[in-house]
């Protein structure tokens, strides 16, 4: 009976929330070379359109220029059931908020995502959970009308208990409680089922390079241009 009396309570709590984009508060003091690394989502939001499902991993890392660069894995599915894993490649921009980012991601991985989409560090301890935020569309009003958000933990097992009540309480500050999914981590990235209209072409090629989407299966991987031809038809 308690935990629904806590439930109903924080429910009313975030609809007492403004849900305004430009209130949302971000990670004081960030610091980026503490947050790179390998980082699993254990939690999603989804927006709007294609997405990585699940098994997702990123990896931040700062070149000698100082600017941070990320690549995510995850597996996706694309025309009802085929399964592929898709790996992103993406830049970022600074802005004199050090938690905000802009984010461009590059080659194939652009048409996964919308191209260029915020990265806000909503709040983190650098060793344990992220929370990620972004807004794609805000509504006239000022709240969001597309926005996606990962919750991040240094370990594929998901948030330590101790995490649990922070992270909580920012997602009810996003008005975003309720709307997160569990992200699993059960390694399987490589399908295998080929899609039937694949059976007799040559899927030998070699999509490695960075910034493209790799579509692995027991085929090895097709080319990058055959996976833009697929996605071409679902726009």
């Amino acid at each position: 009976m308690l935990r629904y009396v806590v439930a109903l309570c924080l429910l009313a709590l975030s609809w007492a929330q403004d849900c305004q984009v430009a209130n949302i508060q971000v990670m004081q003091n960030f610091n980026k070379t503490m947050y790179a690394g390998t980082w699993y989502a254990v939690g999603k939001k989804d927006p709007d359109g294609l997405f990585l499902l699940d098994n997702i991993v990123a990896t931040f890392s700062i070149g000698e220029d100082g600017k941070m660069t990320a690549t995510a894995k995850g597996r996706v599915i694309i025309l009802d059931n085929w399964e592929m894993c898709a790996e992103m490649f993406g830049t970022f921009e600074e802005t004199p908020e050090p938690a905000k980012f802009k984010m461009k991601y590059w080659g194939a991985a652009s048409y996964l995502q919308s191209g260029n989409d915020n990265h806000w560090v909503i709040d983190t301890d650098y060793d344990n959970y992220a929370i990620h935020y972004s807004c794609r569309v805000v509504d006239t009003d000022g709240t969001c009308l597309d926005s996606y958000s990962l919750i991040f933990s240094r370990h594929p097992t998901g948030l330590r208990a101790e995490d649990q009540p922070t992270v909580t309480q920012k997602k009810l500050e996003l008005c975003l409680l309720g709307k997160y999914r569990r992200v699993p981590h059960t390694g399987e990235l490589i399908s295998t089922k080929r899609p039937q209209f694949l059976m007799n072409s040559d899927a030998s090629s070699d999509a490695s390079t960075s910034g493209t989407v790799r579509l692995c299966g027991s085929w090895d991987c097709i080319p990058p241009t055959l996976f833009l031809s697929l996605i071409y038809c679902l726009l």
